[in-house]
C-alpha cells in the first residue's frame, strides 16, 4: 500500500493498512527525564564500520538513504544494550519543513531540526526481512541533527550528492564511506524498546538515542529539504516533513546509560 507523510495517507492513516501502526511498542517516543532510568548495567557500544562497505546514495521519494554491503559481517554495532552484532544496512535522514522541527524523537520537549538513524540487523536470523519479524532484530542508532553555528563538516560529503539525486528514484554510487565520522563526543545514550517509525512499523527496534546531538547548519538542512519526493517527470514537491509524530510510551521503560 502506498503511504507517506500527507493527510490523505500519512502517519495517522498507516494503520489501516499496516496494523501494527496501531501496537503497545512504536516509536518514536518523547523521552523524558523524569521518567527515564539510569541503568548502571548498561555497556558502552561500538561501531566499527568499513568504508569499502558503503555502496550508494538515493532517493527513493521518503528520505535521503546511504546503502552498504549487508551480507557478512563488514559494519557492525556491538555492546551497549545489544546481546549480539548487528550489521549496518542502510542510514537515512527524517527532517522538517524549517529548523525548529523535523526529529522523530523528542526530548524534554524539545524537537530537533533532524534525526539520522542508522539501521542494523542481528545477522542471526537468515536476512534483513527475516530480523524484522523478530523482537531482537533490529539495531537503530539514532543522532539528532541541531541547527547551529559551527556545522560538522563530516556531513558535507553526503550533502555534496544531493544534487545528483533531486528526485524519487534517482541513486548514484557512493564509495569509501565510514558513518562512524558523523558521531558527536559523548557516546552517551537512552535506549527503549519501539518500531520502526515507517510501515509496516514492526515492533523489532532496539533503539539506542545519542544524548548529544550533532551540529548541522541552516544551509544543510535547506540543501536536504531541496530533494524532490517526485520522479523526474512529475511536479517537483519538495521532500519535506517525513518525521512521524510520537507515540504513546504505555510501560516501557527508558534506560539511560548516563
Amino acid at each position: 500500500y502506498p503511504w507517506g507523510y500527507d493527510s490523505d495517507n500519512g502517519p495517522d492513516q498507516w494503520h489501516k493498512n499496516y496494523p501494527f501502526a496501531k501496537g503497545r511498542h512504536q516509536s518514536p517516543i518523547e523521552i523524558n527525564n523524569k521518567e527515564v532510568h539510569y541503568d548502571s548495567s548498561l555497556l558502552p557500544w561500538f561501531a566499527s564500520y568499513d568504508p569499502g562497505s558503503a555502496k550508494t546514495i538515493l532517493n527513493n521519494g521518503k528520505t535521503c538513504r546511504v546503502v552498504f554491503d549487508d551480507s557478512f559481517d563488514r559494519s557492525v554495532l556491538r555492546g551497549g544494550p545489544l546481546p549480539e552484532v548487528y550489521r549496518l544496512r542502510q542510514l537515512h535522514f527524517h527532517w522538517g519543513s524549517s529548523d525548529d522541527h523535523g526529529s522523530e524523537h523528542v526530548v524534554n520537549g524539545v524537537r530537533y531540526a533532524g534525526e539520522l538513524h542508522l539501521i542494523h540487523w542481528n545477522p542471526k536470523y537468515s536476512n534483513y526481512l527475516d530480523a524484522r519479524r523478530r523482537t531482537d532484530g533490529i539495531a537503530v542508532l539514532a543522532i539528532f541533527l541541531q541547527v547551529g553555528e559551527t556545522p560538522k563538516p563530516e556531513m558535507k560529503r553526503i550533502l555534496e550528492e544531493i544534487n545528483a539525486i533531486k528526485t524519487k528514484g534517482k541513486n548514484v554510487p557512493f564509495p569509501n564511506f565510514d558513518p562512524s565520522i558523523l558521531f558527536p563526543k559523548s557516546h552517551d545514550y537512552w535506549t527503549y524498546h519501539g518500531s520502526l517509525t515507517t510501515p509496516p512499523c514492526e515492533e523489532c527496534v532496539t533503539w539506542i538515542i545519542l544524548r548529544e546531538p550533532i551540529v548541522v547548519s541552516s544551509d544543510q538542512m535547506a540543501k536536504l529539504r531541496s530533494l524532490s519526493k517526485n520522479a523526474e517527470d512529475e511536479p517537483d514537491h519538495p521532500l519535506v516533513d517525513n518525521w512521524r509524530p510520537t507515540q504513546p510510551r504505555y510501560f516501557r521503560m527508558v534506560s539511560a546509560s548516563f
